[in-house]
């Protein structure tokens, strides 16, 4: 793969040239030089990442030209967004998906990350025609893969991750997780995450010109820049989720081995545990210094097991932490969701720590301190 091919590709695929801001080129090249030289690509798994690599840059050449077209839309502020992080399968998707729930809010849709311009119609975010495209692919995809939608499943409509958001300046979580691209990582998590993030505000200040309401997000990688997230974002209102690691590091590290295959077909389990484990350790003590900084209740802290216990009584928590008023309408939006979606709606995901050459008691030992500090309950315990 070649970076200039790639931009060639998006060119022509939307008949526009301009990438904004430059810094979204330096993304690209080390993405695919790290692509070429370590991710072990397929024949097929070359195909499949570089048309996701086009793909997402044409997504952003469209979103470059309709701000273009519109700057009116650059001035519309973003206000008091709410941003859900955590350690991936820590029950991040949960908590947005009952936040989403309650008709004040506005979620960035699946559908509208992957292909955002123009911003749907007033109304019309469960009915564009690239929404139901969309629809389409993921009930192909359930047949031939419906191990990943046990693990992880989104409609075409379901609230998506920021990730997709932060793809589009090739500065995103997403791309390591797919392949296996370790001097990526180095960069990644060394970045200057500021143009990402400001480009994630504009493509929100696009997607709300007909649509609007309260900006609720979820990543599960954001502790991993809390600092640029905030000064972009200084109004946000910041939840976390916690879950035992010894259910995280293995469900998280049983997602990223079924992923994975569709680009390679050499795959290490061992190499996985090792990058996830060190990335959760990045995670957990960049938010440890942000909470240092600002204060521990900088962060609203929501335990996976008492989410399942009581997931009306943890929102009433929520909102009464950031002041906000908990109406009928959300709460009835929350039950009518749990009503309607029960745990494991789309199949039972199954793993083992031993798998990926991991013990119980070797992810309790390695993560004491943050067992302690977040008083996360055990598995044994709950």
């Amino acid at each position: 793969m070649q970076v200039d091919d790639i931009i060639a590709k998006a060119r022509e695929a939307t008949g526009l040239s301009d990438l904004g801001d430059p810094a979204a080129r330096e993304g690209l090249e080390v993405l695919v030089k790290a692509s070429n030289d370590e991710a072990r690509l397929t024949e097929a798994g070359v195909q499949r990442w570089e048309a996701n690599l086009v793909n997402t840059l044409s997504n952003r050449l469209r979103i470059v030209d309709h701000l273009k077209k519109h700057p009116e839309l650059l001035e519309r502020p973003v206000e008091k967004p709410t941003f859900v992080f955590g350690l991936p399968r820590t029950g991040t998707t949960l908590t947005i998906n009952l936040l989403s729930a309650d008709p004040a809010r506005r979620c960035l849709l699946r559908w509208e990350a992957l292909n955002s311009a123009p911003p749907a119609q007033a109304g019309a975010l469960h009915s564009d025609p690239r929404y139901v495209a969309e629809q389409q692919k993921l009930e192909m995809s359930i047949k031939f893969a419906p191990q990943i939608a046990a693990i992880h499943y989104e409609d075409a409509d379901s609230p998506t991750e920021c990730q997709y958001a932060m793809a589009l300046s090739f500065c995103a979580q997403i791309f390591d997780s797919n392949v296996r691209i370790p001097s990526y990582s180095k960069w990644f998590f060394e970045a200057d995450y500021l143009p990402a993030f400001r480009f994630h505000k504009q493509l929100l200040q696009l997607l709300q010109a007909n649509n609007g309401g309260r900006w609720t997000l979820k990543n599960p990688w954001h502790p991993l820049f809390l600092n640029e997230l905030t000064t972009v974002y200084p109004d946000a209102q910041l939840v976390m989720t916690h879950r035992d690691p010894v259910e995280v590091v293995g469900s998280a590290c049983s997602l990223i081995r079924h992923v994975r295959p569709m680009f390679s077909d050499q795959v290490d389990l061992r190499e996985i545990a090792d990058w996830m484990i060190g990335t959760f350790d990045l995670m957990i003590s960049r938010q440890n210094a942000f909470r240092d900084q600002h204060g521990e209740d900088a962060i609203f802290d929501i335990q996976y097991a008492e989410q399942l216990r009581d997931p009306i009584g943890q929102m009433r928590k929520l909102y009464a932490r950031f002041g906000e008023d908990f109406t009928p309408a959300a709460e009835a939006g929350m039950t009518a969701l749990m009503a309607a979606n029960p745990q494991g709606k789309h199949g039972k995901h199954s793993y083992s720590l031993a798998e990926f050459g991991l013990t119980e008691e070797g992810v309790r030992k390695h993560f004491a301190d943050y067992y302690d500090r977040y008083k996360i309950p055990t598995k044994a315990a709950v």
